[in-house]
């Protein structure tokens, strides 16, 4: 899979991925999140043809957006699920195949091969852990185009 993201994305991630590999899974204490918080794909929607290039919308009720780690209630920043069959660790910060946006960020260009892809949102807090309970997004499936 090969992915375009804000150079600040990835610079973000790596430096906090770094930091908190010191601290063991046991150590993470979840945060609560809102009562009734949703994250969302705004775009693009469940079952579009898309082209190579997806830009790709994120959409968030009843929390805020924040950068990883800032400790501030009812806050979090995004990570993308692209073609994930299981969902992360809820008790340990997201990594592995995830895309962080740990900047605060709330949307994303992603280069897609041509074929079918399945498009999900998870909310972080703070450390990259899933919120108690977890926000996340209804799991989208798109097809990319050759075009």
């Amino acid at each position: 899979m090969k992915t375009t993201l804000a150079a600040s994305a990835i610079v973000l991630a790596g430096m906090f991925m770094m930091t908190t590999n010191a601290v063991s899974a046991q150590e993470m204490e979840r945060t609560e999140s809102s009562e009734g918080a949703r994250a969302y794909i705004i775009s693009p929607q469940d079952g579009e043809v898309v082209g190579p290039k997806v830009k790709v919308k994120f959409g968030l009720s009843g929390m805020g957006v924040a950068p990883a780690g800032i400790d501030m209630a009812g806050t979090g920043h995004h990570h993308l699920l692209i073609d994930q069959d299981e969902m992360p660790a809820m008790d340990q910060p997201m990594g592995g195949e995830i895309i962080h946006f740990g900047g605060g960020q709330t949307e994303t260009t992603i280069s897609l091969e041509p074929g079918e892809h399945t498009l999900q949102l998870v909310l972080g807090d703070k450390n990259h852990v899933p919120h108690d309970p977890v926000v996340m997004s209804e799991k989208i499936t798109i097809t990319v185009s050759e075009d």
